[in-house]
């Protein structure tokens, strides 16, 4: 059984020229003993407009893609809604929908084991639908998002264009379908996280619309934590314990526990700090016990780091890491690993994770909008697109990207704001230690940080690609939903 669904229609039209208008499919699904609705399309988001003093309609700016599922015959008052994205920046919201939270999941593999094309789709038993309905969220240029015709899409290519065009459409949706008394999430992976952060702030702040929980998978808080640069030496010691736990993966400590191994380079974080706090003031010796002990963590020769002048930026240890083997590591997910078009690059040409389920999820995503959700459109869903760069920061000119302060806003005005956090220990892209450390830096009362609970699961970026943490982090986010529901 189908029906199609439209909501606001032509408004504030300009000329001859017609506004376009919400474009939404809605179909009825089962999945064991649930039964639920699904509805996908385009929402398009208004703008008021002001011309000589006079107020002059809403004119449309975007379309933003958008799925969202709920729960046949519950008490919509009652029942929690999360809204999800996933980051990038440009990222659609896909690895969240059919990764882990969705009805339908992606038949992707995990290391070692990947699906062969065509791929497929599997019922995801333990989908979060089971607890919170469910929103996915597209920006713009993102999935079938997209400027409308005439508009500029750079003016949602940045930090506050992105949040305040999301934010637009979260108010859009709680309106339209009466929830704004039912308990509200957002969760957010990787930039997902930079957007929760500052989306958790701005929902509060401009619409009055109080969550009661956001959860972050991998968040990138603080890029200063991220990127190597040249006048900031932050991410070196905090990349280490992930370095040493991935040369603990691919063997290259045979004789050594993976826990205590991470505990060495974690307990040496404060005096590598120290050590490169002394820049040319280090003593030979002091720098051969340094290059000594770096290269014994992360697996590499004594060389090696010496060369680096004890910084291993990322990209280019995951290339040389398993050089002698003719492989790269992955960035997001360090278990995985490829052959290189040659052995000689510096830095990592290609991230073997994403080239690992690229393929898997975008089949799975045609096929499932095209085919069960019965959704017709021509246009090229953007899985990852760079369309949306460059990215802009210029709210940040001058000062690292860090939105940990916003997160910070939110919980002291909102003192049943409860915050979950996901990191993956083989996640060479955001590093547990560097969310850790950003964590330790959130300026709140010491008592609201009972708030917060973090969870580490034995995978990367993506944890729920591993199937036991998919299980496991399922179970987590639903104990989650409960509790900062009020109904655990």
């Amino acid at each position: 059984m189908t029906e199609e669904t439209k909501h606001e229609t032509a408004e504030g039209g300009q000329g001859d020229k017609p506004e376009p208008s919400d474009d939404l499919k809605t179909t009825h699904h089962t999945l064991g003993d649930l039964s639920y609705t699904a509805t996908t399309g385009r929402i398009v988001l208004r703008e008021e407009v002001t011309e000589d003093e006079k107020y002059n309609g809403r004119k449309a700016k975007a379309e933003l893609s958008i799925t969202y599922y709920t729960l046949d015959g519950a008490e919509a008052a009652s029942r929690p809604v999360t809204f999800a994205f996933n980051g990038g920046p440009g990222s659609s919201s896909i690895w969240l929908h059919l990764g882990l939270l969705g009805p339908r999941r992606v038949d992707s593999g995990d290391v070692g084991d990947l699906t062969p094309p065509p791929y497929g789709l599997l019922d995801n038993e333990e989908t979060l639908l089971r607890h919170t309905d469910l929103v996915f969220i597209d920006p713009v240029s993102t999935g079938y998002s997209r400027a409308a015709e005439g508009e500029k899409p750079k003016d949602y290519h940045g930090f506050t264009g992105d949040i305040e065009s999301v934010g637009e459409i979260i108010r859009l949706w709680t309106t339209r379908q009466g929830r704004w008394l039912s308990p509200k999430f957002l969760i957010g992976e990787s930039y997902g996280g930079t957007r929760g952060a500052g989306l958790a702030d701005y929902l509060q702040s401009r619409h009055g619309m109080f969550l009661n929980g956001v959860m972050f998978l991998a968040p990138a808080f603080n890029m200063e934590t991220l990127y190597h640069a040249r006048y900031s030496d932050l991410p070196n010691p905090l990349f280490l314990p992930t370095y040493a736990a991935t040369a603990h993966y691919h063997g290259l400590h045979p004789d050594r526990e993976l826990d205590d191994l991470v505990a060495e380079a974690r307990a040496y974080a404060d005096e590598f700090r120290a050590v490169l706090a002394k820049g040319q003031n280090l003593t030979p010796e002091e720098r051969a016990a340094a290059v000594a002990k770096i290269a014994s963590l992360a697996g590499v020769s004594e060389e090696y780091v010496d060369n680096a002048n004890l910084r291993l930026e990322h990209t280019r240890y995951y290339s040389e890491l398993l050089r002698h083997r003719k492989l790269v590591t992955g960035r997001l997910d360090t278990r995985f690993t490829g052959p290189a078009d040659n052995y000689t690059h510096e830095v990592m040409a290609f991230d073997p994770f994403l080239s690992a389920i690229d393929g898997p999820y975008t089949a799975a995503l045609q096929a499932y909008l095209h085919g069960e959700l019965e959704y017709e459109n021509d246009a090229v869903y953007e899985t990852l697109s760079r369309n949306v760069h460059p990215w802009s920061y210029k709210e940040f000119e001058g000062n690292a990207v860090d939105v940990i302060d916003r997160l910070g806003n939110a919980m002291r005005a909102n003192p049943h704001l409860k915050v979950h956090v996901a990191m993956g220990r083989y996640d060479g892209g955001v590093p547990i230690e560097a969310i850790e450390y950003t964590l330790d830096h959130l300026e709140i009362p010491l008592e609201a940080r009972e708030r917060i609970e973090t969870r580490v699961y034995p995978t990367g970026h993506m944890m729920y690609v591993h199937g036991p943490s998919r299980l496991q982090q399922a179970a987590d986010l639903a104990a989650f939903i409960r509790s900062a529901s009020g109904r655990s």
